[in-house]
């Protein structure tokens, strides 16, 4: 897993509205939290992905783009994205490349993990957090995380 101060690794990936989500789009203008779960419309995933939705105009907010990722194909992530409202992108890594890259663990049955990654502007991982069941708890506190981050001086 990657560790907080260390340079987040750059991806691109096809996004739920057909487009591509690139990171690099991001740096130098805003802090990006980025969440990979398990799979759509699971209980625990649309708990976590209902708490990042509610939470979304806070994010905004505070400055920061918000972005969920999965090995669930962009067709999966569409009906999951319509179903429950959500207003951030969904990215499909389908092979599993990109959260190998920033170190998220496999869970049961072979799944890929659970882990969310609040990155600041300049690119650089500042907070890490993995638990397959404090769902909610990844929510307040990357939103933690990002309110802090921008209470920093330049």
């Amino acid at each position: 897993m990657l560790k907080p101060g260390t340079p987040a690794p750059q991806f691109s990936l096809p996004i739920s509205d057909g487009g591509l989500f690139r990171s690099s789009e991001y740096i130098g203008r805003k802090p990006i939290v980025i969440f990979f779960y398990p799979k759509d419309d699971t209980p625990g995933c649309t708990v976590e992905a209902c708490a990042f939705r509610d939470a979304h105009a806070e994010f905004v907010a505070a400055g920061a783009a918000v972005i969920g990722i999965s090995a669930d194909p962009v067709t999966s992530h569409l009906r999951f994205q319509e179903k429950h409202s959500l207003p951030f992108a969904l990215a499909s890594d389908v092979s599993n490349e990109i959260a190998r890259a920033y170190g998220v663990a496999k869970g049961p049955f072979g799944l890929p993990g659970r882990a969310t990654f609040v990155i600041d502007q300049r690119g650089i991982v500042r907070d890490v957090f993995s638990s397959r069941l404090r769902v909610k708890r990844h929510v307040s506190r990357a939103l933690d995380v990002v309110r802090a981050l921008t209470r920093e001086p330049e």
